[in-house]
């Protein structure tokens, strides 16, 4: 059995739990209790306490990628959890920059940790790169492989040092796969920055042959053009997965074209939800 909670997300419908742009899922296992991601700010632990939920418990934290709507929580985690080791890609750590129309922004959506902070966490950083097994049952991706022909639906770029703006592949993206026993493999990715599609792609590599039963992603489809959207749509629909959670910045666009396809398998979580498979 497996449960998972909400702590971060953009919406919610939860009397006393509140919402912001941001993602943190607090996943229990038979094996292991997992944090994913922080959030983008302290509210899952607010939002922790209100649903009874105890932080220290959990066995590790595992960042899905370097942007701080996904990490800004994490030093705050370090102060209440003594011992879990944050799982974050080697990559993650560059100054990043997302587009808005043909401009990009002025404010990075990197890391915003002070010096201070990251010196503090810095014992605690586990950095990944290829994928690495909790148990039998759980990985973290790693670097997500590309697909020849996959287009992502935002560019990113990184700053270097001159200065000069460079594009970012978001190599830093990973996603969390759990086997549930017999029911089949759960996957939670962040922000698919680099493509649901992809995602998909290599947790059958990890798993061959295994059924893929959940999909808890953020798909960034928010920014997508309407045929992007669709192509997007109908291969996870195609996977035939018993539930699909679109969740943060999927967009309510792609959101509506999921629940439409795939009526009750499609979820619409919301900050405070939990659910048991």
């Amino acid at each position: 059995m497996m449960k998972f909670t909400f702590l971060s997300e953009n919406k919610t419908d939860n009397p006393g739990c509140d919402a912001e742009h941001g993602l943190s899922i607090y996943i229990e296992t038979e094996e292991m209790t997992i944090l994913f991601d922080t959030g983008a700010s302290n509210l899952f632990e607010r939002n922790a306490k209100r649903k009874h939920i105890d932080l220290t418990k959990a066995a590790a934290l595992v960042i899905s990628h370097g942007h701080y709507d996904h990490t800004e929580g994490v030093p705050r985690f370090c102060e209440i959890n003594k011992a879990a080791p944050v799982y974050i890609h080697k990559d993650a750590f560059g100054e990043c920059y997302g587009m808005e129309g043909d401009k990009i922004d002025k404010k990075p959506c990197s890391l915003l940790w002070s010096q201070a902070d990251r010196e503090r966490i810095e014992h605690r950083l586990h950095l990944t790169d290829g994928p690495l097994w909790l148990t039998d049952n759980i990985v973290i991706s790693g670097t997500i492989p590309d697909v020849p022909g996959n287009e992502p639906t935002e560019k990113f770029f990184e700053k270097k040092g001159d200065g000069q703006m460079v594009p970012d592949p978001m190599n830093h993206e990973q996603f969390l796969a759990i086997r549930n026993g017999e029911k089949g493999i759960y996957l939670f990715s962040g922000c698919s920055h680099k493509g649901i599609i992809p995602v998909l792609q290599y947790s059958k590599q990890l798993f061959p042959g295994e059924k893929i039963a959940g999909i808890i992603a953020g798909m960034h489809l928010f920014s997508a053009t309407e045929e992007m959207r669709k192509n997007v749509v109908e291969k996870v629909v195609a996977e035939q997965p018993d539930m699909v959670m679109p969740v943060h910045c999927t967009g309510i666009e792609a959101i509506c074209m999921l629940k439409s396809q795939l009526g009750d398998k499609c979820i619409v979580a919301t900050a405070g939800n939990s659910y048991e498979y």
